[in-house]
C-alpha cells in the first residue's frame, strides 16, 4: 500500500526520492510527472498521507498546486521540494499549509529527516533558514490562506477559473453546472475573501500564489 506520492517532472530526481522514501516509509511510493496526473492519483488513492510537491511542473505554477491540494485533500501532509529558495516564496508556502520546504540541493539524508519530522507532527525548514525571515509568518499570506480555507472545493475551483480569466458561462461549461450556480459561488467567494469584485479576487489569488521571480527548477 502506498503512503506517499512524489510529484515532479524530472524522472531521475523522482527515482532518487523514491528510493529514499521507500526506505523511510517502508511502503510503495507513487509518482506523478504532472499536476493533472497527481490530482487523478489523489482522487483514486485515498490512503495517501504524504505528498512531495515540485513548485513548477506541468499543470502547476507557483503555489497554486499547494493550495489546491490543501483545499481538496486537507489531511495530506505536503512537503515542497524546490530549487527555488526565495525566502518570500518559502514564507508563503508555509503560510498556505506546507508542512516542510526542502531545497532540491539538500542531500537525501536531509530529505529523510524532513519526512520523519513531518510525519511526527512538526513542520520542517532547513537549518540555514530557521533563523531567517523565511521562518517568520507572512501575515498577509496567513490572512489570505485563512480566507481560502473557508471556500468549499467547488468554490475553490471557481476561483481558480476566475483567476485564469474565464467568464461565468465558460466556468459553468468547465464544471458542468448551471451558470446561475456559478453566480452563487462567485457571490460567496467575494464575501469570504472580503473583496468587491471578481477581478480583484482573481488578481489577489494570482498575486498571493506567485512563486517570485526566481522560478527556475533544477
Amino acid at each position: 500500500m502506498a503512503r506517499a506520492i512524489i510529484a515532479d517532472d524530472h524522472p531521475l530526481f523522482r527515482a532518487a526520492l523514491k528510493q529514499a522514501l521507500s526506505e523511510t516509509l517502508g511502503s510503495d511510493v507513487l509518482e506523478a510527472e504532472s499536476f493533472p496526473q497527481l490530482m487523478t492519483l489523489l482522487e483514486s488513492e485515498r490512503q495517501i498521507e504524504l505528498l512531495l510537491l515540485d513548485l513548477n511542473m506541468p499543470g502547476n505554477q507557483g503555489l497554486t498546486g499547494l493550495t489546491a491540494v490543501r483545499n481538496l485533500f486537507p489531511d495530506i501532509l505536503v512537503l515542497i521540494v524546490s530549487a527555488n529558495e526565495n525566502p518570500d516564496v518559502i514564507r508563503r508556502a508555509m503560510a498556505f499549509g506546507a508542512s516542510a520546504y526542502v531545497p532540491k540541493s539538500a542531500p537525501l539524508p536531509t530529505l529523510k529527516a524532513a519526512v520523519e519530522t513531518v510525519l511526527s507532527g512538526d513542520n520542517w525548514l532547513p537549518e540555514h533558514l530557521q533563523q531567517t525571515s523565511a521562518s517568520q509568518p507572512d501575515s498577509a499570506s496567513v490572512d489570505f490562506a485563512t480566507r481560502l480555507e473557508q471556500l468549499t472545493p467547488q468554490q475553490f475551483k471557481v476561483l481558480s477559473c476566475i483567476a485564469d480569466g474565464l467568464l461565468n458561462k465558460q466556468i459553468a461549461w468547465e464544471l458542468q453546472v448551471q451558470e446561475t450556480t456559478i453566480k452563487q459561488h462567485v457571490s460567496a467567494i467575494l464575501r469570504k475573501l472580503g473583496v468587491i469584485n471578481r477581478t480583484q479576487a482573481g488578481v489577489i489569488f494570482k498575486e498571493m500564489l506567485r512563486a517570485g521571480d526566481d522560478t527556475s527548477e533544477a
